[in-house]
């Protein structure tokens, strides 16, 4: 082979293998630090796990020790052993057989709230979960707007959900949590904010633009932030406003249904319209996957508001097996967070600029936004 031709064949290679080389590594920075975290959450809610198995197997086998020394003459004696720190003592809802008058405010703990659900992630067609649901309830209006008719709702609930290239998802999402909504007797709406444009993932701000929005169509009492993978487990986790600012999704299963720490804010969380509003609401800076969330925690403590959760078992969530690439890593997210206080004033409803372009669809409203750093302009995003 000629001098010329090795050198270009070789040229040629090596440009493939700085090319791969390249990837791998803008993989590894944007990508891959997502699924290192999730997954060191999972490995640490095992560890604890294995814990706990030992703690209860010491503690039953404490258990027989003390028996055997309650033990008398064959006869054994009361001895109270709490081996769950998470039990909690069991809450009454209403009979079955209880009757309202549609003229009174609805109940809160309703006999058709009946606790665990089964969750069905099984795909299926947007068209095909609107005839179901409209079939089985025909008094939703265009928008997905339902309030009950036997009673007057004692909550008015917007359901904001930040969204981007989840077509199979949002379907499951909408087949599962509007019938658990009914059976709570709210009346609510769902706000789908799609991001659209080349620009990083900002769920931030998608939820600012939704709860603009949701405010422009009615007055509602507060606002649910509500990832499109989120399955509800129990319909007894109440999306009512009068607990908040609220943690819904404390238990999910990618995490063994622990929560990774102790300010984790995600999955589904929600405020009322005077708290969200108070505290500017979402930072817009955060660019790509993770840190909004902790933003959000440190505005609400900064606002002296305390985060109340779901006790039990009520908090459980499954995620949606997802079947694409994840969203980029924000690199950005921890400078952001340290100088959290002084930028909340400066980066959230008040510096928000968007243009929007909305439709209704028989089970929520669209709200398409193309979003970049200059429609929420502060003077140093780093």
């Amino acid at each position: 082979m000629p001098t010329h031709l090795r050198f270009r064949r070789r040229s040629f290679l090596g440009l493939i293998f700085l090319f791969s080389l390249s990837t791998t590594a803008l993989y590894f920075i944007y990508s891959a630090p997502g699924i290192v975290n999730e997954y060191l959450f999972m490995v640490q809610a095992t560890g604890i796990h294995i814990k706990d198995n030992v703690k209860n197997i010491g503690a039953q086998v404490l258990e027989q020790v003390v028996r055997g020394g309650y033990n008398i003459n064959g006869t054994d004696y009361a001895y109270d052993f709490n081996l769950s720190e998470s039990d909690v003592p069991p809450t009454t809802y209403l009979p079955d057989s209880f009757t309202y008058l549609s003229s009174q405010i609805c109940p809160e703990r309703l006999p058709s709230m009946k606790g665990r659900l089964e969750v069905n992630m099984s795909e299926m067609a947007l068209e095909d979960v609107e005839r179901v649901l409209l079939n089985a309830e025909p008094s939703m209006t265009l928008g997905g707007y339902w309030k009950p008719r036997d009673c007057v709702p004692r909550w008015k609930v917007a359901i904001l959900v930040p969204f981007r290239n989840r077509h199979e998802h949002l379907p499951i999402l909408l087949r599962h949590l509007i019938p658990a909504l009914q059976r709570q007797r709210l009346q609510f709406a769902f706000y789908v904010v799609e991001q659209v444009g080349s620009e990083p993932f900002n769920r931030a701000m998608l939820f600012n633009v939704g709860f603009r929005e949701a405010m422009r169509d009615l007055d509602w009492d507060c606002m649910v932030f509500h990832d499109v993978d989120h399955m509800l487990e129990n319909d007894r986790n109440y999306y009512g406003c009068g607990d908040m600012p609220r943690h819904f999704a404390v238990k999910l299963n990618k995490y063994s249904y622990m929560l990774p720490y102790n300010e984790f804010f995600g999955g589904v969380s929600g405020l009322t319209v005077e708290q969200f509003t108070k505290i500017n609401g979402f930072p817009n800076a955060f660019w790509g996957w993770g840190g909004e969330d902790d933003d959000l925690w440190n505005r609400v403590q900064y606002a002296n508001y305390t985060v109340s959760r779901p006790q039990g078992e009520l908090g459980r969530y499954m995620s949606i097996p997802h079947h694409h690439r994840g969203e980029v890593q924000f690199l950005g997210r921890y400078t952001l967070l340290r100088r959290s206080k002084e930028r909340q004033s400066l980066d959230g409803l008040n510096n928000l600029q968007y243009s929007p372009l909305l439709s209704r669809r028989p089970l929520y409203t669209n709200i398409s936004v193309s979003l970049s750093r200059k429609l929420a302009p502060i003077a140093d995003y780093n």
